[in-house]
């Protein structure tokens, strides 16, 4: 797989966090792991509080997802013997998958497990906050995890597989923590968001089945290809 698919982990992640189970309880995640109520969170002074807090949390719901890609890098390497049938598979789900996140496929979207996020407020467990929020989210984050979970499925190694879910996790992380600081100004980006996010869903699933395409023809490494430019671009190597 090399480490193209990166910059579509990391899309991955951001993207599910615009999901409508998880972008809209947002506030109420913050609350929970900083103890500060939600109407409060804008007030100066919290913000520290609320990004510190916010540390164990991410932990916790990255290790559920990378124990996710662990699994189906080792499902799909005991499966499959042939690399590129592995990844034409994965094309043909990943374009599925992608379908589905843009409406014109069903998929089932429902949360599941909330008693879990109760048993781990109830043990004052941010950590454990974390992996029961990667629960909950599982089923309506469904085509994008999902997809992801494709990509780690056939990557070359089990650490590519597990990079993917940090990355992916980063990519969840990074502006759950940046509302989090900056909790005040970031209301406008939520009602921007809320209000063009039909064009976010059908440029995500646009993205996924354009992914799925170059897999399933073999021609993933174009993507490579252009990320490696890009980094050397920026004076970096790939």
């Amino acid at each position: 797989m090399g480490f193209g698919a990166v910059p579509v982990a990391l899309l991955a992640g951001f993207v599910s966090f615009l999901a409508p189970c998880v972008l809209p309880l947002v506030p109420g995640y913050l609350s929970a792991v900083s103890a500060v109520d939600a109407d409060k969170l804008d007030q100066p002074g919290t913000a520290r509080r609320v990004v510190v807090s916010s540390v164990p949390f991410v932990l916790g719901f990255t290790v559920f997802f990378v124990l996710l890609g662990v699994g189906a890098s080792i499902v799909g390497g005991s499966l499959f013997d042939d690399q590129f049938l592995l990844e034409k598979i994965a094309g043909f789900v990943l374009v599925v998958f992608g379908l589905a996140f843009t409406g014109l496929l069903p998929w089932p979207e429902r949360l599941l497990g909330a008693g879990l996020v109760e048993g781990a407020r109830s043990r004052g467990s941010r950590v454990l906050l974390g992996g029961a929020f990667a629960v909950c989210a599982a089923p309506c984050i469904g085509p994008v995890l999902a997809a992801t979970l494709v990509l780690a499925g056939s990557s070359d190694t089990v650490a590519q597989a597990a990079l993917l879910l940090v990355v992916y996790s980063l990519g969840l992380a990074i502006p759950f923590v940046l509302v989090g600081a900056l909790f005040s100004r970031s209301m406008g980006a939520f009602r921007w968001l809320r209000d063009h996010y039909r064009a976010i869903q059908v440029t995500g699933g646009a993205t996924m089945v354009a992914l799925g395409l170059l897999l399933f023809f073999e021609r993933f490494y174009v993507l490579r290809v252009y990320f490696n430019r890009l980094l050397n671009r920026f004076g970096l190597e790939s």
